[in-house]
């Protein structure tokens, strides 16, 4: 019986490792332009923290985390999302000493038992910033910046990012006192689990996509109306600095994200090449330090899923720029085997992809290689361009071909 990859898992082969290079190259370059700095953290960590920190209730701790006992009899989860680690991590290495502020990135992959569908895979990959020790409308902008910049400089840009204010405990107490009110009727005839969840955690209803919970949230007043002075005018001012960045928005109030860690600004971005699929989310969450047992610390940031951006990439009909070989050598006698393999040598050296024939076959298939290599050039080197010490240099584009010395192929490139 073969064996294939597990359920929910993809394969990245070559020609799609072009692209997945790509988008990590820039995220990294941006990144680092912004001053952040690579974190990474295990593939699995002690559950407690993903309980703590998503909440025990969230559909993440409830029904999607892999969770079992390591042979030590430790209870263990395969991450389902990068923030909560990365906060455990800072606490362990204080990496942010009260009175600063600390940047941090990651690329990593994250584990969730979904139903397998487009978009939604068990094994996922994000990209994640993280900015810690700011309470200012100037870091919830910076890192919607940080996210839409990435967006723009891989073509995913001209659409808006949704934001929208949860506020702080007692605009929160309100408004899921508000949602418990207006779908009590729909709560009366609820299934006893469902029924219990809300009412732990009514703003997970704005999260739902069931559609009988949509429906009863109908009607209902936004949680912007239940903001606190502070932080309806703190949201005022991340709008504006958004403004000023040039980065487009639009005020949702049924943006609230599914983790309880979030407190005052959230966001999200749903492209519409790739319309029921957040490509990234986040917002603030100023507790969750505190909640792992570290000092009262401000923090804000994003995740965003690479298998969704390559998703989006395809239904723009955007492709990673072109890594073709620069050179094919081609050897077109039995004694241009050394000088073959010597100028391979020096083009790697100096950078350069050169591909050789290593079976000995014929000049004629070796031409036919170089072709489907989609190589720059072709250099054919002989008897005849021994004795000149030269190569027969060809642009697989033009069709031009030159004697070029030896010395100065690599040059030529």
């Amino acid at each position: 019986m073969r064996i294939q990859a597990p359920r929910g898992t993809e394969d990245v082969t070559p020609s799609q490792a072009t692209t997945w290079q790509w988008l990590e190259a820039t995220y990294r370059e941006l990144a680092h332009h912004y001053g952040y700095g690579e974190i990474r953290t295990p593939v699995f960590e002690d559950v407690n923290l993903f309980k703590r920190t998503a909440g025990e209730q969230s559909d993440i701790v409830s029904k999607e985390m892999y969770e079992f006992q390591d042979k030590g009899g430790r209870d263990v989860a395969l991450k389902p999302e990068g923030t909560a680690p990365v906060m455990r991590a800072l606490i362990e290495h204080n990496l942010c000493p009260q009175g600063t502020h600390t940047r941090l990135y990651y690329l990593t992959a994250c584990y969730r038992y979904n139903r397998n569908q487009k978009g939604r895979l068990r094994e996922l990959h994000q990209f994640g910033a993280e900015l810690v020790g700011s309470s200012s409308a100037s870091a919830d902008a910076e890192v919607i910046e940080l996210a839409y910049l990435y967006l723009s400089a891989i073509g995913l840009d001209n659409e808006p990012i949704w934001i929208n204010s949860i506020g702080r405990n007692e605009c929160r107490s309100q408004f899921s006192e508000h949602i418990l009110s207006h779908v009590s009727s729909f709560l009366k005839d609820a299934d006893g689990e469902v029924r219990a969840k809300i009412e732990k955690n009514p703003l997970g209803m704005l999260d739902s996509k069931d559609p009988g919970q949509q429906a009863a949230l109908l009607g209902l007043r936004p949680i912007l109306e239940f903001l606190e002075p502070d932080s309806q005018s703190r949201f005022e001012s991340v709008q504006a600095l958004l403004t000023e960045a040039g980065v487009p928005f639009k005020v949702s109030a049924g943006t609230v994200r599914g983790l309880d860690y979030y407190t005052e600004t959230v966001f999200e971005f749903e492209s519409q090449h790739l319309p029921g699929l957040s490509i990234f989310g986040g917002g603030r969450y100023d507790n969750l330090v505190k909640e792992l047992g570290g000092p009262p610390t401000p923090c804000v940031g994003y995740g965003m899923g690479v298998e969704r951006i390559i998703l989006a990439l395809q239904a723009r009909e955007i492709s990673a720029p072109s890594s073709k070989p620069d050179i094919f050598l081609v050897q077109a006698s039995e004694t241009a085997g050394p000088a073959v393999r010597r100028l391979a040598r020096e083009a790697r050296a100096a950078g350069k992809t050169a591909l050789l024939d290593l079976d000995a076959r014929s000049m004629k298939s070796q031409m036919r290689q170089a072709d489907s290599s989609g190589a720059r050039f072709s250099a054919i080197i002989g008897d005849e361009e021994l004795a000149k010490n030269a190569v027969s240099l060809k642009n697989m584009e033009t069709g031009e071909q030159s004697s070029v010395a030896f010395e100065k192929v690599v040059e030529n490139l």
